[in-house]
């Protein structure tokens, strides 16, 4: 007799033999999710769900996209895996249709299996580029969980994993939360810079082989730099001969309203890493975009790296289908149209009407709302709130994406009006009545 699949069948063997990340495992629950189509997920019990979280905000072209379902289809039907040593036209033409929203300049592209090796790597270029060893990035950030990815993470995550060698952190930019006593935008930008340039003169610029940045920093709260940073870290970089590494793991592919986040800004990197959006994580791949300084420079020496997976066929198939897709169906305009017209006024609306959101910030379909108990004073709201109001979105079907006193909105980029307005609304709702409890 054939064991019906429920909610129950599933959480239990899940909790039976499944090790998950980043937890207790003893005090797991974890949501069952069975299926989905565009940006709705359902369970085995017949519970549908709105995803505004998009996953791990990756999922842009939402769930089971035909076109890129198909694509996997085929491509497994001629070639399931192969050695990265090999020349594949898939894999070509995965890196033909990246290379073609990156910058001027970028003119090869190493593939990953996820972002925290395409970080890996990135670091691994630079140092063997420049010669140098010390890797600069930013407390409020995140580039993975691997080795160095992990380290280069200025979040507390990095704490008990504080192995790799050579990493030194900064504050980036961040006005309601001010490092440098700033009054508004422009003030910020410049202390911080100055901030930046003190930290490369004290651990010595030729010691200093990259500045790794998320272009918009996601985790760590969808920090959107102020007008001049990113040209600001540019122009240092430049300065002291050092390699800027732009983190668009998150952030890339269509979230911002842009192919790449970087575009917002008008500023280009020497590495661009990615991953999440660039296939929707429907099989899992990443990668670096790579300047022509830095490709010509290993075309005559050895490059010490590599990965069993790099550019695995079904991942890239699963590239191209999603990128002509996205191309094809308009998803990036969808994008930037739906957050200027739609999420960013609805938001805005949200936090001028509720007391415990103290900010909202962000562009495209890219944003977070920071939750506070006291506005005057910034105080975050308690974790185990956040925890309540995170199960109360749930319950009346909106799946959303939280982090320590914020929830960050980021719907799949071919997200509706209605399926926006249905969002605002179960936001508003949840948001009002937890304002009266903590009134």
């Amino acid at each position: 007799m054939t064991t019906p699949v429920t909610n129950d069948y599933v959480r239990a063997l899940d909790r039976q033999h499944v090790f998950h990340s980043w937890s207790i495992q003893g005090a797991l629950n974890p949501l069952v999710i069975a299926g989905g189509e565009g940006c709705r997920l359902w369970d085995h019990d017949g519970m549908r769900y709105l995803d505004f979280s998009s996953q791990l905000v990756n999922t842009n072209i939402g769930h089971r996209h035909p076109k890129v379902i198909e694509a996997i289809k085929a491509q497994a039907d001629s070639l399931c895996t192969v050695a990265p040593a090999t020349a594949n036209l898939m894999r070509g033409e995965a890196a033909k249709r990246i290379l073609a929203r990156a910058p001027a300049g970028f003119s090869k592209v190493f593939f990953t299996n996820a972002g925290a090796d395409a970080n890996e790597n990135a670091m691994r270029m630079a140092r063997q580029f420049t010669g140098r060893d010390k890797i600069l990035s930013a407390y409020r950030s995140y580039h993975g969980s691997t080795g160095a990815a992990i380290v280069a993470t200025g979040d507390p995550r990095r704490v008990p994993n504080e192995f790799a060698r050579g990493h030194v952190h900064f504050f980036n930019p961040y006005l309601y939360r001010s490092e440098f006593h700033a009054r508004d935008e422009a003030e910020e930008c410049a202390r911080a810079l100055h901030h930046l340039r003190r930290v490369i003169e004290c651990e010595g610029p030729a010691a200093i082989a990259a500045i790794i940045l998320e272009t918009i920093p996601g985790t760590a709260g969808v920090l959107v730099p102020p007008e001049g940073y990113l040209q600001g870290v540019r122009a240092l970089c430049d300065e002291f001969g050092i390699v800027l590494i732009f983190d668009e793991v998150m952030a890339g592919f269509g979230r911002t309203g842009q192919w790449l986040a970087l575009d917002n800004f008008g500023v280009a990197p020497d590495l661009i890493t990615f991953a999440k959006g660039v296939n929707s994580g429907y099989v899992p791949a990443g990668g670096v975009m790579i300047s022509q300084p830095i490709a010509e420079f290993f075309e005559t020496r050895f490059f010490p790296g590599g990965l069993t997976y790099s550019g695995h066929p079904l991942a890239m198939a699963a590239i191209v289908a999603t990128l002509d897709a996205m191309a094809e169906e308009g998803m990036v305009d969808n994008a930037r149209r739906i957050g200027q017209e739609l999420l960013s006024p609805g938001l805005q609306d949200l936090a001028r009407r509720h007391a415990l959101i103290g900010e909202v910030r962000g562009m495209g379909l890219f944003w977070a709302v920071e939750f506070v108990s006291d506005r005057e004073h910034k105080t975050p709201l308690a974790a185990p709130v956040i925890a309540q109001m995170k199960a109360a979105f749930q319950a009346r079907g909106l799946l959303t994406f939280t982090v320590e006193n914020r929830l960050h909105v980021v719907p799949p980029c071919i997200v509706s009006p209605a399926e926006v307005n249905e969002a605002l609304a179960i936001l508003d709702e949840v948001i009002d009545d937890f304002s009266r409890r903590c009134a």
